[in-house]
């Protein structure tokens, strides 16, 4: 293992807000209580009625604070008393494929032919003009359009009393994309999961059941061999339920970072002689260290397995000389003082590298660089670790042509101990 020191290295839009229209003063008359009637669109009903129930927006639902329904990211669709369609927005229009022009002045059911997964007709079965008084709306559930694409579809009905007629029905439509984006990755990950869980549990199950049956007929060494083996494949399993648990962990921010002072050099040495005990030849790695260092707190096991996973990564799937760079850094977050407040370890090799239009999934579930094994989790959780630790993680091109990782942590101490 070469060790020595290197030279010092260089360290929505705004959108525009609408203006909010002055409430009318007393005895004048709102020319937003006839838009109904100026763009076409009857109603049913006359506006001064609805004026003196306050049953709800009556021309532009949404300019009393400003906001343009088009510029909503999920779909809006609101009836009026009698069941027609007096707004239908822009992302209405997108996930039904409905124009707004055609759909307005329609009668919601026309407007919006929505059936539940069994086929039956939502707007009969839940009768939101006729129905129980009641009712305040309809909780988000699966539906289908016509052509079978599937939307999920919430409902309230706006009264004027608690039990009054309904004065409108606003209809919220939200596209199943990323709802099935996230069922096929939790589908994907328990398939990798018993695929990676069978291999080494019908390993441990044969030898365990071959020494039972047949102990005496083993010698020493054969029966060392066989629970050694048995060893490794349980540390296997224990090491997938472990990522399993980090992922639950970093997807739902619940990642616990518990800082520690870490000499940040001597944990990649550790790792670097770990791999030449195993067989590696020494001269295989190359380790540099910028001094000095700042001090570094994080939490040595996680740094640990970022570590090992960078490492293990270069090993694996790179070739020729395995360099790791430790040097002090610029902070991720800003510092006014502009003194080095971070620091930064570069993991490179000199094999073939990641393909540039792979860079950009490197660091999500599943991701495989070559065919050599492996879940394809572990650089996610890497992301998530350093991500706890206010850190960045980077991935390109090194030097010699392989890939090259850099992660930048920054040094700060604990605030308990400030």
């Amino acid at each position: 293992m070469g060790v020595g020191t290197s030279g010092a290295k260089s360290a929505p839009r705004a959108r525009d807000v609408r203006d909010t229209p002055a409430p009318p003063r007393a005895g004048q008359h709102d020319d937003r209580l006839d838009a109904d009637h100026d763009t076409g669109h009857d109603t049913g009903h006359d506006t001064d009625h609805d004026a003196d129930h306050g049953a709800g927006p009556r021309s532009d639902p949404g300019n009393e604070l400003g906001i343009d329904p088009d510029d909503l990211p999920d779909g809006l669709v609101i009836a009026d008393e009698n069941g027609r369609v007096i707004r239908f927005n822009a992302a209405a229009a997108r996930i039904t494929a409905v124009p707004a022009a055609a759909a307005l002045g329609r009668h919601l059911e026309s407007a919006l032919p929505l059936e539940d997964l069994e086929g039956r007709r939502w707007w009969q079965l839940t009768d939101p003009y006729g129905g129980l008084a009641i009712r305040v709306g309809q909780p988000e559930r699966n539906l289908l359009l016509p052509g079978g694409r599937e939307v999920l579809v919430s409902a309230r009905y706006v009264r004027t009393a608690p039990t009054g007629p309904v004065r409108r029905v606003v209809v919220s439509l939200r596209d199943t994309e990323a709802r099935r984006r996230t069922e096929r990755s939790h589908a994907e990950l328990i398939a990798t999961v018993a695929h990676e869980l069978r291999s080494p549990l019908t390993s441990v199950k044969g030898f365990t059941a071959t020494l039972l049956a047949k102990w005496e007929r083993f010698t020493d060494d054969q029966k060392k061999l066989m629970l050694e083996t048995v060893d490794a494949d349980a540390n296997r399993v224990t090491r997938l339920i472990a990522e399993l648990l980090d992922i639950s962990r970093i997807d739902s921010g619940r990642l616990e970072v518990r800082r520690q002072p870490v000499d940040i050099g001597a944990a990649v040495g550790r790792h670097i002689q770990a791999y030449v005990t195993s067989g590696q030849p020494a001269d295989r790695f190359l380790l540099r260290i910028e001094q000095p260092l700042p001090p570094l707190w994080a939490d040595p096991d996680k740094i640990d397995q970022v570590l090992s996973n960078l490492l293990e990564n270069a090993v694996r799937h790179g070739e020729g000389t395995v360099t790791i760079d430790v040097t002090p850094s610029v902070s991720p977050r800003e510092r006014e003082d502009g003194e080095n407040a971070a620091t930064s370890v570069t993991v490179s090799d000199e094999g073939t590298g990641i393909p540039e239009e792979s860079m950009n999934r490197v660091f999500t579930r599943f991701w495989r660089g070559s065919k050599r094994g492996g879940t394809g989790l572990g650089l996610y959780i890497v992301k998530g670790i350093v991500e706890a630790h206010g850190g960045t993680i980077t991935v390109g091109r090194a030097p010699g042509g392989g890939a090259e990782f850099r992660f930048t942590l920054p040094v700060g101490t604990p605030a308990y101990l400030l």
